[in-house]
């Protein structure tokens, strides 16, 4: 009997020490996002289209200059047509092609691609629009935050 009790009060003690008493409100269960940048994906019509960490940077002189990073998880390549912040046409340059797994990456060491508006017309904390077309898979809107020149942002110039 003692036996019994002793192997009943180890497995109790196994359950309750291992976390599965946590209930639906876990914290592990709670994801929150780490990053101030917006996220978002397209998978309508057979796209596979991620953004990732967007969010737009003001210059000193007003201007706003994207952040974040796209990414295409199919076979078929997509090109990025456009992008409007705060409801105006950006500018871009370098990298539009979307192909497979290649990122096209807006600031940053790696960066392939600019976007920038001249006159931003919000401030700092506040947050945006920004909306991104693509060739096939369309339009994408997200509210981006807008971020100051400063810190990880320093070297970000229109």
């Amino acid at each position: 009997m003692r036996r019994v009790l002793t192997a009943f009060l180890i497995a109790l003690l196994t359950i309750s020490l291992s976390g599965c008493g946590a209930g639906l409100n876990a914290s592990t269960r709670n994801i929150t996002q780490v990053t101030d940048g917006a996220e978002a994906t397209i998978t309508t019509d057979g796209n596979n289209i991620k953004v990732v960490n967007l969010l737009v940077v003001e210059t000193a002189e007003g201007a706003g200059v994207l952040v974040g990073t796209l990414v295409n998880s199919k076979d078929q390549e997509d090109a990025l047509l456009g992008v409007a912040i705060n409801g105006q046409v950006a500018t871009v340059t370098g990298t539009n092609a979307l192909a497979k797994n290649t990122p096209v990456i807006f600031e940053g060491p790696s960066a392939n691609a600019k976007a920038v508006v001249l006159v931003l017309g919000a401030k700092a904390g506040q947050s945006i629009q920004v909306s991104m077309f693509f060739a096939r898979a369309g339009q994408v809107t997200v509210q981006a935050l807008i971020r100051d020149q400063r810190d990880d942002y320093a070297g970000i110039t229109a």
